[in-house]
Parts: structure tokens; sequence; C-alpha cells
């Protein structure tokens, strides 16, 4: 038995409220035809929605079988609806791109009824209301009483206990309205059929109870449910218990795709314009990743090459009085500063005379600060210490592989004349350098064999071998070759004089 005890129902519409309903309380019984008239705005239609499930009340309760739906949850109410509920609409609600089985079966599909099943039921139903020649029409191929037929058919399938009607006749003529009501009357005698309209000739024809409402309540009932009728109602179970809404997932797929195909042009349309957008954002992401890599590579090609280097300046007195020219522009005539400034200046003729350096604190924080390890490639000491390398020249003459020391001897006056006593200071002429070590024990860092190729022989293997380094045509200058004993010292300084001459010119 189905109870409305003081339901009340009020939409909140801005800064305005409407009560749609007002203390409506009514019983129903099993199998009856109720019809609900009543003029237009005057709650007929909210109220079949609130019995639906389709809407909430406000205030009151609403009971299934004396099992009170106020504490019912979303899931619940599917179950509800699914199960115990049928819905009849004036405008049919039929899927237009599905048959009228099809339609008719997805009442069964969603209750998790295997497809073959759900269509035997669905295709026995419509049989039964005349449509048996009609499956696998499409529902603008109906007329509207055919299509009236498909939606009772549709709330039928499920063998609800309620079948709820919002004007089912209100579409159809008069002769089809007849058809109409004569199957919810046979429907009526097993179950309970609450109907909403305008018409009361039918509903004084085919009801079995008429419940008027005006403005939100309840102003007649010709057939009330009366006290030994609700004490004689036994209790079945709950309604809410059947099972839960569920589809399966290839009756999802399908349904999914028979839809897409419908509307083939707008679905292509739709992936074309999705994939040009997902083009898009993977060209940038690539662009954007291929743009980070290469100047990560160029960071990493240029420092490789010309490393940061960290060293303390004991290169003699210039620095010290540039320092102390500095800080007594900084005073700005405060002579306050001086005795200050003295002090300083004395201490930096000390340190800078005294030629040493302690870089102790900056390797120890080198070496453990978390954060700089994070931006650090890879770290080389280098304690000044010359490698004093010998080598024999195709004359079979000793020589010293140290450019500068030649230059110094050879052509000293003439370059300190063309570029300067400094000129010596800045010229950076070492020919043999020690590789940069790698990681956990490695004899070379991976940057170096990132960034060479290994054109004859091999990588070294041990501490004491000697790789030679050409250039990008596998090149070699001609103090290298003077440095490692290929050119002897007269060809060496026939090239210097012939390119010395060519820059006078």
């Amino acid at each position: 038995m189905l109870k409305l005890e003081k339901i009340s129902k009020v939409y909140s519409t801005g800064y305005k409220k409407v009560q749609a309903l007002q203390d409506i309380s009514v019983e129903f019984r099993k199998s009856e035809f109720v019809c609900i008239l009543g003029p237009s705005g005057c709650g007929k239609t909210t109220l079949l929605n609130l019995i639906g499930g389709l809407d909430r009340y406000t205030t009151g309760d609403m009971q299934i079988d004396r099992v009170s739906t106020r504490k019912y949850k979303p899931r619940d109410w599917d179950s509800y609806r699914n199960h115990t509920v049928g819905f009849v609409f004036q405008n049919y609600h039929l899927i237009p791109h599905q048959s009228v089985l099809s339609n008719v079966e997805m009442a069964l599909i969603l209750s998790g009824m295997k497809k073959n099943e759900a269509q035997k039921r669905a295709a026995k139903v419509l049989t039964a209301l005349g449509l048996g020649n009609q499956l696998e029409k499409k529902p603008a191929e109906l007329s509207g009483g055919q299509m009236q037929r498909v939606a009772i058919a549709r709330a039928l399938v499920n063998s609800p206990g309620i079948l709820l009607a919002d004007e089912p006749t209100g579409a159809l003529d008069s002769e089809t309205s007849i058809q109409i009501m004569d199957i919810l009357a046979e429907v009526a005698k097993k179950r309970l059929v609450i109907m909403v309209t305008h018409n009361p000739e039918l509903a004084q024809k085919y009801a079995t109870r008429i419940i008027r409402i005006l403005d939100g309540k309840i102003v007649s009932d010709t057939r009330p449910v009366t006290e030994e009728e609700r004490n004689k109602a036994k209790k079945t179970r709950d309604f809410s218990a059947r099972g839960k809404t569920s589809m399966s997932f290839f009756a999802a797929l399908g349904l999914s795709f028979s839809n897409l195909l419908t509307k083939k042009g707008r679905s292509l349309l739709t992936a074309f314009a999705g994939s040009i957008g997902i083009i898009g954002i993977a060209l940038i992401l690539s662009l954007s990743n291929g743009a980070r890599n290469f100047i990560s590579q160029v960071q990493q090609n240029t420092l490789s090459g010309y490393p940061l280097v960290i060293e303390q300046d004991t290169s003699g007195l210039s620095g010290v009085v540039n320092n102390l020219m500095t800080q007594t522009e900084n005073a700005q005539g405060d002579y306050s500063e001086a005795p200050s400034i003295v002090y300083n200046f004395a201490s930096s003729i000390k340190e800078a005379s005294s030629g040493k350096v302690d870089l102790s604190g900056l390797k120890k924080f080198v070496e453990t600060d978390k954060e700089l390890q994070t931006h650090i490639s890879a770290v080389a000491y280098d304690y000044g210490l010359n490698l004093d390398i010998y080598a024999k020249d195709p004359n079979g003459e000793i020589v010293f592989s140290d450019i500068l020391s030649m230059l110094k001897t050879d052509y000293q006056n003439l370059l300190e004349t063309r570029y300067g006593k400094i000129f010596f200071d800045l010229l950076n002429t070492q020919t043999w350098k020690e590789l940069l070590p790698g990681e956990n024990g490695e004899l070379i860092h991976d940057i170096i064999l990132d960034q060479y190729d290994v054109v004859y022989g091999r990588w070294p293997e041990a501490s004491d071998e000697v790789m030679l380094f050409v250039g990008k045509d596998n090149t070699i200058s001609d103090t290298l070759l003077y440095s490692i004993g290929l050119k002897s010292r007269a060809e060496l300084s026939g090239v210097l004089t012939a390119s010395f001459h060519r820059e006078s010119l």
C-alpha cells in the first residue's frame, strides 16, 4: 500500500518561494484506477512526480508498504523507479533512433537482464498491446496512438506495482484516447494506476476513484481507503530491496555505438575537432620538450668546454689597489671610516703577498650541500700543477712540449710590442689536460662520452693512457703537432713567422 502523510512541496525561485503542495495526506490501494483532476497549476503533476520518485518532498513522509522513504538514498530511489514504478507521459519520450522493440527492452536492460530474454519479454508485451507487427519500426513511423502504446508497453514490461500516467491522452484524438483508456483500465485490475488528466468525462467513465486538487490541497476524494482496508493490508517486501539499476558494459557500448551511427556527420566533426585539439596539444608538448632538451644539451656542451671556474685571485697588488679605491669612493668624505679602510688595505696586502689560498671550506660546501648537488653535473679540482712533458721531434731532438715557453723564447719581444705585456697572462696554451673523472670511480665522465666519438682506437682504460682530441674535420693545430713531437721547432717557427707576417700586412 502506498501512503502519503502530510506531504508538502516548496519550490524556491530566487528570493520567492512557491507552495506547490500543502499537507497532502492520501493512501492508495494495491490495485485501483485513480484519476487526479484539477485546473492547471494546482499541483497534479508535482504530486505525480513525488509518487514516482522524480522529485523530493519538502516535508512529510511517503511510505511504500509501510516503509518510510525519508532515509532513502539516491540508489534506493533509482531502484524504486526502475522496479516499482512505470511512467507514461503525454509526449511519449521514446528514443527516436531506436526501434520499437529496443525502446521497450531498454527498461529491462537497465535492470541487468540479458538482451535475449529482454527482447522476448518486450515482444510479448508489445504483441499484447496490438503492436506485434511494428517491432522493427522507428517511433517516427508510428501514429500517436501507437507511440503511446509503446510508452505503455515500456512502462509495463518490468511488471511494476504502480503505473503513473501524466495526461496520456492529451495529444490523442477521441477514438485513440478511448483505446488508451481501455488499456489502462485493464492494467488497473492487477496494479495501481494513477493518472493525471484534465478530462472529467474520461475520469468518470474509467476511474474507480477520483481525487480533486485545488491550490495544492486535496478538496475531494470519491473513494478513500477505509480503516478496515488499512488493517487488512499485508506488508510485502520493501521495494527498495529489489535490486540496483545496472547495465552491462557491452550493452552500454552497443547503445553508444548505435547512437553515434545515427548522427554520423556530427560524430565525425566532433571526432575531427577533438583530434585536432589532441594533436595540437601533443605538438605543443613535443616542441616544448624538444626546446627544453636542446637548451639543456647546449648548456651541457658549453659548460663542458667552458666550465664554471671558482678561484681566489692572488695575482698581485692591482686588485688590492682597485679595492681600496672602491672603498674610498663609497665613503664619500666620511673620514670616520678611514681606520677601517686602512686596516682592510693592510690585510689585503698581507693576503696578496702571502699567496696562500684556502679553499677547504668551499670544497666542503660543494660536496655536502644537497641543493647545490642537483645543479652540478661534475666537479673537478685543479691544484695548478703543470705537466712537464718532453717529446722527441722528427729531427730526434728532445723538446719541452710547452708552447708558452717556446713563444717566450723566440717571440716575446714581437708579441709584447704588438699585443702588450698582458698577452702572456691571458694566453692559454695548455696542451695536456686531465679528463673529467666520472662518478662511482669511473675513469671518464658521461659528459665526455656523450659529446665525443672515437675516431680511432678506444677510450682510455687506465690513468696513464693518453687521448688526442681532434677538431670537427679531424684537424690538428700546428702547436699541438709540435707538443706531441710530430713537428720540429724550426717547422713551427716558420709557420708562426708566416702567420705574423700576414697579420702585419
